[in-house]
C-alpha cells in the first residue's frame, strides 16, 4: 500500500514526518501551506474534514491526529521502535505522548493563536502571557523527564515519537522567548535526535532551523 503524508513545516506533523523516516518507509510527502489556507481546500477537506495536519493516507485510509498516526506507524513498522513494544514501558510512553499532545501542545496554541479563543485584544494579551508562563512550566516537566530517563532515548531503547515531539515542543519555545539552553537535557536530546540521518532528512525537507530563540522585547 502507498503512504502519503500531508505536512506543514515546523508543525506537529514533524513528529509523523520523522517517524516515517525513522521507519525507513517509502512515502510521498505533500506540503500544505497553511498560511495560504491550503488545508481548507475542497480536495483536502474531502480527506480530512478537520482541515488539519498531519494527515497520513495509507492506501484507501486517511488517518488524522498525531497520536493515531504514531500508533498506526508503530503497528505498521514495529521494527522501527517508534514506541516501546509492550508492557509498562509502552503504557508510560503513551501516557507521555498523550500528555504532550493534549496538554503541552494546546498550551502553545494559546500563545501562538490567542485569537482562536477570544476577539478581545486585551483578553488575547492576557491569554498569551498566562500561557507563556504555563509553557515554561510544562517544558520544565519535559526537561525533568529527559534528565532522569532510564533509556538512551525518551521513547525508549530506540529514537522515536517522544523524541520527535520533544524536539518540536522545545523548538516552538524558542519562538516565544524560551531559550533552549535553559533546558540543557532536552536541548542536548533534540540536537542528538536531529543529527540522526533519518531525522536530518525530515529537517532538511522542512527547511527547519533547530534553535529559534530570540529574546522577547
Amino acid at each position: 500500500m502507498s503512504l502519503k503524508l500531508y505536512y506543514s513545516p515546523g508543525a506537529c506533523s514533524f513528529v509523523a514526518h520523522a517517524a516515517l523516516e525513522l521507519a525507513g518507509a517509502t512515502y510521498e510527502p505533500v506540503l500544505l501551506k497553511l498560511h495560504r489556507g491550503e488545508q481548507r481546500s475542497a480536495e483536502f477537506l474531502a480527506l480530512n474534514p478537520h482541515g488539519q495536519v498531519p494527515l497520513l493516507v495509507d492506501g484507501p485510509n486517511a488517518i488524522s491526529q498525531i497520536v493515531a498516526i504514531v500508533l498506526h506507524l508503530d503497528q505498521r513498522f514495529p521494527e522501527a521502535g517508534l514506541l516501546p513494544p509492550a508492557g509498562l514501558a509502552r503504557t508510560r510512553a503513551l501516557e507521555t505522548l498523550l500528555w504532550m499532545n493534549n496538554t503541552v501542545h494546546p498550551t502553545f496554541t494559546h500563545i501562538f493563536m490567542p485569537q482562536k479563543f477570544t476577539d478581545d485584544a486585551a483578553a488575547q494579551a492576557s491569554i498569551k502571557a498566562h500561557a507563556t508562563q504555563q509553557y515554561r512550566k510544562v517544558l520544565g516537566e519535559i526537561e525533568h523527564m529527559v534528565a532522569h530517563k532510564a533509556t538512551p532515548w525518551l521513547s525508549g531503547q530506540q529514537p522515536g515519537a517522544l523524541d520527535a515531539y520533544a524536539l518540536t515542543l522545545l523548538r516552538w519555545g524558542g519562538m516565544v522567548g524560551i531559550d533552549p539552553n535553559a533546558l540543557p537535557a532536552t536541548w542536548a536530546l533534540a540536537q542528538e535526535f536531529a543529527a540522526l540521518p533519518a531525522v536530518a532528512r525530515a529537517i532538511e525537507r522542512e527547511r527547519l532551523t533547530l534553535n529559534l530563540y530570540r529574546p522577547q522585547s
